[in-house]
Parts: structure tokens; C-alpha cells; sequence
């Protein structure tokens, strides 16, 4: 079993989109095995996405994800990361057709309604970055 980190994002939570995601998520045979609310804050945001510091648009992604309440799942299944990554769709959402949840509820490249890991390797760094081991303990692996 494979685990990966995935996010609803503020401008899905705004929309009250989390239902519709966490139902989907759940119809594609992921399994949910934590899941909080959660604001991060600029120090968490900045921590998170560090990979992209030196990046032009690392400062709007940081503003952007610290604007509202996100909420932050751990999800687990067979080839769990990229089973997810095939619901989220394309991170720009104006290319991601109307059955991802990118498609359904984004509505740009930043504001793409969720998040997901790439490699087993990221997912470690930030399943580990926002849930504690007390979170997680006691969960099948």
C-alpha cells in the first residue's frame, strides 16, 4: 500500500468544494487515513513549498496558500500517488477536463482547488511536514 499527501486548497474550501472532493476521493478507491483543517501559516507555507523558493512565483503561491483554510488528507491505496494525481488532473486547471476535480473546481494554474505529491519520496517530506507521528500512529502501513 502506498500513501501520499493531498490538499484541498483555499479556493476549494471557499467554495465548500471539500465535500465533493472527499466523496470522489473515496469513489476512486482511495482510502482516507487522516484528514484535518487547518490555516497554514506564512512560516508553514514557506516550509511546505521550499522546493520552489527561488521560484518567481514562490511568494503569491505562499500568500495564496495562506489565505484561507485548507484541509489536509493523508490518502492510501494501491499506486495511491498517482491514482490522485490522475483525479486532481493538470495543475493548470483551464487545461483539465471537466472529470478531474482540477476541472471541476479550479479555475487557473495557482488557484487548481488542490494538491497532491509527485514521488513517494515528497510524499514522506509532507505527510511528515504536516501531520504528526501521534497522527498517524496506529495506522496500517
Amino acid at each position: 500500500m502506498e500513501r501520499t499527501l493531498g490538499l484541498i486548497k483555499p479556493d476549494a474550501t471557499a467554495k465548500q468544494a471539500h465535500g465533493p472532493i472527499l466523496t470522489a476521493i473515496s469513489e476512486a478507491g482511495l482510502e482516507i487515513v487522516a484528514v484535518k483543517s487547518m490555516r497554514l501559516s506564512q512560516v508553514d507555507a514557506a516550509g511546505f513549498y521550499a522546493v520552489h523558493a527561488e521560484r518567481p512565483f514562490f511568494g503569491e503561491l505562499v500568500e495564496y496558500m495562506t489565505s484561507g483554510p485548507i484541509v489536509a488528507m493523508v490518502l492510501q491505496g494501491e499506486g495511491a500517488i498517482q491514482k490522485w494525481r490522475d483525479l486532481m488532473g493538470p495543475t493548470d486547471a483551464t487545461k483539465a477536463g471537466p472529470e478531474t476535480l482540477r476541472g471541476r473546481f479550479g479555475t487557473s494554474l495557482q488557484n487548481n482547488a488542490t494538491h497532491g505529491s509527485d514521488a513517494p519520496d515528497t510524499a514522506a517530506f509532507e505527510i511528515g511536514y504536516l501531520f504528526s507521528g501521534r497522527e498517524l500512529r496506529g495506522l496500517t502501513e
